[in-house]
């Protein structure tokens, strides 16, 4: 019969992870994102145990800082020896926020069915199910917070080499698993690994961390996987966050199920108003986008930030002082699971443009220059370069990448001034 594995695969816990920005907005949402990634790791022991998985990885960054507060140290070591009394082994690398020397001089002594991976060198293990050899696990963790640039992170991490270091037993095991916090090709300043060495290494699987958004190179079968980090921090990790449940079989494709962890979802959301005729059709036509989006979400509380787009009368209101910090408030208060930390205004006037080309007049001549300026791609970008160099700044690269759009942006932002100060 063939042999089977199932074990959970996660990564960048980051126990002890500030959630900045929010506290002068809502102290009761920056207590609930405090507590929100300790009981992502709660929910990461309990499926291990309730899916009784053989063991759990944990590809590094479990801590958010090299020296971790008790609270968080406390919580993670009680999760080991939730596993530990589960029957569950663990096995582990450090990351480059919590490298092995902030292990060897600040931390306790893990339960003896856990593992931490060396960071000298590449070390090997091996899991026994009922006495029967298993698996071979190959890992690595950082010894610092730097990974040396002249040092490969996977060099001597290949089945052939764990066969060795662990003699005529280790051979017997069918299935091999590597272990390693790295950028891959994805992020080549932090300890990159070539991916095509990694996946002729001779392991069926590598779990892998340090990359945040849940990423694998096959959705078939997945032999280089990030499970990406357990609980969004910021507006910039949104989406889902969890675990893989991986499960390997003798002669059948890697399975690696995504489950989510997280316990606050972050979203950034445009809606249309274009339909909107008053302000509190606005407030309707968030919240019904935003009930839609949680929807599809796995978990029930959120944080936005929200633009509001499309062309409406509504634009002069909406550019009145403090008006976007009403809305705000009013759309945090119609739903206590909901929180937007920013509404931002990006809608436009309905501006007849056909009208004003034929009036002849400036705003005529100003499309007539715009509409030049967006024809010559190569001559937006050569103005963009200028201005950033004339400001002693790097042009970042999104700059170049949403130019037709950032040109439409100014061509809208003048025309709307121009019909302000008409109205005047």
């Amino acid at each position: 019969m063939a042999e089977k594995l199932t074990f959970l695969h996660a990564a960048d816990l980051h126990l002890g992870a500030p959630f900045r920005g929010l506290r002068g907005l809502s102290p009761q949402w920056a207590d609930r994102l405090a507590e929100a990634i300790g009981q992502a790791y709660n929910q990461v022991i309990d499926l291990a145990v309730e899916r009784a998985v053989d063991f759990v990885i944990i590809a590094g960054d479990i801590f958010d800082q090299a020296r971790a507060s008790y609270a968080d140290y406390a919580r993670f070591f009680e999760g080991c020896w939730r596993l530990d009394a589960a029957g569950i082994p663990l096995y582990l690398c450090t990351g480059n926020h919590d490298p092995y020397t902030a292990w060897r001089r600040d931390y306790g002594e893990l339960p003896a069915s856990s593992y931490l991976f060396s960071p000298e060198k590449p070390d090997f293990t091996l899991y026994r199910r009922d006495g029967r050899p298993l698996c071979v696990l190959g890992g690595r963790s950082y010894y610092n917070r730097v990974w040396s640039g002249d040092d490969d992170i996977a060099w001597g991490l290949t089945r052939r080499a764990a066969d060795e270091a662990l003699g005529p037993v280790g051979a017997q095991a069918p299935f091999g698993v590597g272990v390693l916090h790295t950028g891959l090709h994805l992020d080549p300043v932090k300890a990159p690994a070539n991916p095509l060495e990694l996946r002729h290494a001779g392991f069926d699987y590598w779990a892998l961390g340090h990359i945040h958004m849940p990423w694998r190179d096959s959705e078939t079968d997945p032999k280089l996987v990030f499970p990406g980090c357990i609980q969004g921090r910021d507006i910039r990790e949104t989406g889902k966050r969890g675990v893989f449940l991986v499960t390997l079989e003798e002669g059948a494709p890697n399975r690696a199920e995504f489950v989510p962890t997280a316990q606050v979802d972050w979203e950034l959301l445009q809606v249309d108003i274009s339909e909107c005729r008053a302000l509190p059709d606005v407030v309707q036509t968030v919240m019904r986008r935003l009930f839609a989006v949680n929807g599809r979400a796995c978990c029930e509380q959120m944080v936005t930030r929200i633009t509001l787009t499309g062309t409406t009368p509504l634009h002069e209101v909406l550019r009145r002082p403090g008006l976007l910090e009403d809305l705000r408030l009013q759309l945090n208060d119609s739903y206590g699971d909901f929180f937007c930390d920013a509404l931002l205004d990006a809608t436009v006037l309905p501006i007849q443009k056909d009208v004003l080309r034929e009036e002849g007049l400036f705003p005529a001549a100003l499309l007539s220059a715009s509409e030049s300026l967006q024809a010559d791609r190569a001559g937006q970008v050569a103005y963009l370069q200028e201005e950033f160099l004339r400001c002693g700044l790097p042009m970042p690269g999104e700059a170049i990448n949403s130019i037709d759009e950032l040109a439409q942006q100014a061509e809208n932002l003048v025309l709307d001034l121009l019909v302000a100060e008409e109205g005047r």
